[in-house]
């Protein structure tokens, strides 16, 4: 059942991505800007009800996200919730690795959406570039989400923060929103298990704190659910 269950989800997933993702690409050629938005958010939401109906994996939110200008940290232990961003937050900014935008037709679709590439290696100029593209698309009320570990981290694991989310925190100046996720133990690279998962949206963190402390908290908050899975 299990075989059968990742056979017709990836069947299903990799058949229908790319029908998604060409009329994205069509809609942004042709200017048609909320269209395309609801076309990516519906491929999110796409994705989430075929892990849902043929995998048997379910998801459960604990908390709600505030409203406002805020800054989203999010555990990352798996594709499903980097895949189910847009899907499930309102019209997100996402901090993603800079490789992603050199998918053909995919990484354009992501940029026009409101993927900010991240540029680990570039020192200041990127920093600049990040930022100002972040304070853009904040003072559109559109919440910034960032992966603090900067990649995966196998479930049960605490990665190490990487450098650039505490600067990117002081620099911005917003509160952040802590949310702990535990898909690791389901969603695996190939034979995905039936499951609930589970988001927990964390307390809110003011701006203004000293490195040491919004590092803590946010690494606290974020590995809530890091144990027995759900």
């Amino acid at each position: 059942m299990i075989l059968l269950r990742n056979f017709l989800f990836y069947m299903a997933f990799y058949l229908g991505s790319p029908a998604y993702v060409l009329l994205a690409a069509a809609q942004y050629a042709l200017g048609m800007d909320r269209a395309f938005r609801l076309t990516v958010e519906r491929w999110s939401r796409f994705h989430a009800a075929i892990a849902r109906n043929l995998l048997g994996i379910k998801l459960v939110v604990e908390g709600e996200i505030p409203k406002g200008p805020i800054l989203i940290a999010m555990k990352h232990q798996s594709f499903y919730e980097a895949i189910y961003v847009p899907g499930f937050f309102d019209r997100p900014v996402v901090f993603a690795k800079a490789e992603l935008m050199r998918i053909p037709v995919w990484g354009k679709v992501g940029q026009r959406y409101g993927l900010i590439a991240v540029q680990r290696d570039q020192g200041a100029s990127a920093l600049r570039k990040m930022l100002s593209a972040a304070r853009a698309y904040s003072a559109e009320g559109r919440p910034l989400v960032i992966f603090p570990e900067g990649t995966r981290v196998p479930f049960g694991q605490r990665g190490e923060l990487q450098a650039g989310f505490a600067g990117l925190y002081k620099l911005l100046g917003l509160p952040v929103v802590p949310v702990a996720a535990n898909s690791g133990p389901l969603y695996h690279r190939w034979l995905k298990q039936s499951g609930t998962v589970t988001y927990r949206i964390g307390e809110t963190i003011p701006p203004g704190l000293p490195r040491e402390e919004i590092e803590a908290r946010v690494q606290d908050a974020i590995n809530a659910l890091n144990g027995p899975a759900a």
